[in-house]
């Protein structure tokens, strides 16, 4: 399974939706703004197996925060919400207000309409990620996508019952191993983060993304089936929260 992918974004789009259809339990394809999420949706399709969601990625903010009434509106269809979130890295920190104003109005219209599950960047940002979180309850559940910050953000999001979604390349740093074996082992599913996430200069692939089991079982000094079947079931219950909240929530009916 793999719940973080910018499937649209690859150079071959339309054959990597075919393989990954044929290869991969579920895939979350997350979009980077509303018009992507519009576009994306008419040319690849939403199916059992893949899942699209709209979202607006921080980085972007600045560009594309004349979307963010399409991207509310998109929001009452669809029950996961993604990529949304903070980055507050030195190459986008000059719109990080503008940032934070985009995320509360997410995180107040998923708390108006129930609740969604939202697939958050947190670079450099978590600490802020998380107080706007707290500061909305009700807002549905919080996977937060390649967390890479500190040890205490990692106890502070575990404390509020965020999940984590951990890809391989992610497992390529020193930090990235060790924040994995700090994650709650109940809430950890599996991304590719592709075509961005690179190992060795290549693009991870959807059905690669389940590679990450190799890893966290030597991390968390587990055997691989042990692991495998761990991320199937916490991957299958987050799945649920995905597709089972309504006849129209995410499936593009």
């Amino acid at each position: 399974m793999d719940f973080h992918c910018h499937l649209d974004l690859y150079p071959d789009a339309r054959k990597v939706y075919v393989e990954a259809s044929d290869r991969v339990e579920f895939v979350w394809l997350v979009t980077t703004s509303p018009r992507a999420f519009a576009a994306t949706s008419k040319v690849l399709l939403a199916s059992e197996k893949i899942f699209i969601s709209p979202g607006l990625h921080p980085e972007v903010a600045d560009k594309k925060c004349g979307e963010l009434e399409m991207l509310l509106s998109q929001m009452e269809l669809y029950s996961g919400v993604g990529e949304v979130g903070l980055d507050g890295s030195s190459r986008y920190k000059q719109h990080f207000e503008l940032q934070k104003n985009i995320f509360q109005s997410v995180l107040q219209h998923s708390v108006n309409i129930g609740g969604r599950v939202l697939s958050i960047h947190s670079r450099s940002a978590a600490k802020e990620v998380l107080g706007l979180l707290e500061s909305h309850p009700g807002y549905g559940t919080a996977v937060l996508h390649w967390f890479t910050d500190s040890p205490s953000q990692l106890s502070r999001a575990k404390e509020m019952g965020c999940w984590f979604s951990v890809g391989p390349a992610m497992l390529t740093s020193a930090n990235g191993r060790k924040l994995a074996g700090q994650m709650p082992r109940d809430r950890v599913v599996s991304e590719s983060d592709g075509p961005f996430a690179r190992i060795r200069g290549v693009p991870v692939m959807p059905w690669e993304a389940a590679n990450v089991a190799v890893e966290l079982a030597e991390i968390w000094g587990l055997q691989l089936e042990e692991v495998l079947q761990l991320l199937r079931v916490n991957g299958l219950r987050l799945t649920r929260l995905l597709t089972d909240s309504g006849e129209m929530l995410g499936n593009g009916h």
